[in-house]
């Protein structure tokens, strides 16, 4: 087990139920209110998994990767990336499901989301293959796929401040 890879599978999934809701007719409110609760509970479970295990260890590890030049970087943009993708999923919610500001809003938490998968790939997934040996990749491998497991009805969504983050998480707290 590899967290690297469950980030990556993850990530997959993501794009197949954004992928699944554009697929459905806006009339069949019932299934998009289904597949958005999933969607929009996975999201926050998987970025909560991801600021408690992956990128405290990137914090330590990393050197840098795609362009960023330090793991502090990477993790900095990923939080704020985090923080965007949480506020584009409680907007969801301001709409009628299945109406036009709805999808207008399943397609801004689709885009802010891409966006981050694409960058945490090339950057922090990339740093850490390259950083961390392959026993810590398992050992936090273990944690998030328990973590996602233990709270895959959802967790509370909460900003973080990006350079606290980072500063509290840098210094091995």
């Amino acid at each position: 087990m590899d967290i690297t890879q469950l980030i990556l599978d993850d990530h997959h999934e993501q794009r197949r139920l954004f992928a699944m809701i554009d697929e459905i007719p806006s009339s069949d409110t019932r299934s998009l209110a289904i597949l958005w609760r999933r969607l929009a509970a996975f999201l926050e479970v998987h970025a909560e998994a991801e600021e408690r295990y992956f990128y405290p260890r990137l914090l330590r590890l990393g050197d840098g990767a795609g362009g960023k030049d330090s793991a502090a970087d990477e993790t900095l943009d990923a939080i704020e990336d985090h923080n965007e993708i949480r506020d584009a999923v409680a907007a969801v919610a301001g709409h009628r499901v299945g109406g036009d500001g709805w999808l207008k809003a399943i397609a801004a938490a689709n885009k802010a989301n891409g966006d981050h998968m694409a960058e945490e790939e090339r950057e922090g997934l990339t740093d850490f293959r390259r950083t961390a040996d392959l026993q810590v990749r398992h050992d936090l491998g273990v944690a998030f796929a328990t973590f996602e497991a233990a709270h895959v009805t959802g967790v509370q969504p909460v900003d973080k401040d990006p350079k606290a983050y980072v500063a509290e998480h840098a210094q091995g707290s």
